[in-house]
């Protein structure tokens, strides 16, 4: 279980901040422009071939980042836990966005899985399970970030990419790390033996 309420801790910054990057918990606009983009790159170079699940799609934004580059996947379909956040995604982008706990919901088939964000409030071990099911659910693999970090935190989960890179020898997947972008962020591609 989260160490925090997410529908209460997202609620609250919504009603706080409004529907915009810091509604969602990002520093900055820039900050998760930022992001998206590093995660954009580690995904195949034509997305129109692809489908993706963007779990913890929030308001939509990386649909709307996508679509303003004209670099839409053949299929989006966005997941979150929170209702506020599937109702005003659903609203933005006009795709099929799902309310769904990824650690205990039945998750949709797709090509490709991303998660910005998704496992900033999860425990380690949570974080490995997000990890396990959605490269389950996904044929070719799953793209995310996490805050960088060896410190414990009441409220944030913070890992190292060495942590990661063991996950994924565990899983006997391909693991790619990108880091040096953002402080105290890092992203991460897993891919399944012999995919793209």
């Amino acid at each position: 279980m989260p160490r925090v309420d997410t529908e209460s801790f997202y609620r609250h910054a919504l009603a706080r901040y409004g529907d915009n990057a810091e509604g969602v918990h990002w520093r900055s606009t820039e900050s998760q422009q930022i992001r998206f983009e590093v995660l954009r790159n580690l995904l195949p170079s034509d997305l129109s071939r692809i489908s993706l699940v963007d779990v913890g799609c929030g308001l939509g934004d990386l649909h709307v980042f996508l679509a303003a580059r004209n670099d839409l996947p053949r299929q989006y379909i966005g997941l979150d836990a929170v209702e506020a956040m599937v109702e005003r995604a659903r609203a933005r982008t006009g795709c099929a966005i799902m309310r769904c706990d990824v650690l205990s919901d039945p998750l949709p088939d797709a090509d490709w899985y991303l998660a910005s964000g998704a496992m900033a409030l999860l425990t380690q071990e949570e974080t490995g399970a997000f990890i396990a099911r959605c490269l389950n659910a996904a044929r070719q693999g799953l793209v995310f970030n996490l805050l960088k970090g060896s410190h414990q935190s009441l409220t944030f989960n913070y890992l190292m990419p060495e942590a990661v890179e063991v996950w994924g020898a565990e899983m006997d997947v391909d693991v790619k790390i990108v880091e040096g972008y953002l402080s105290g962020d890092f992203s991460v591609a897993m891919m399944h033996k012999g995919g793209e």
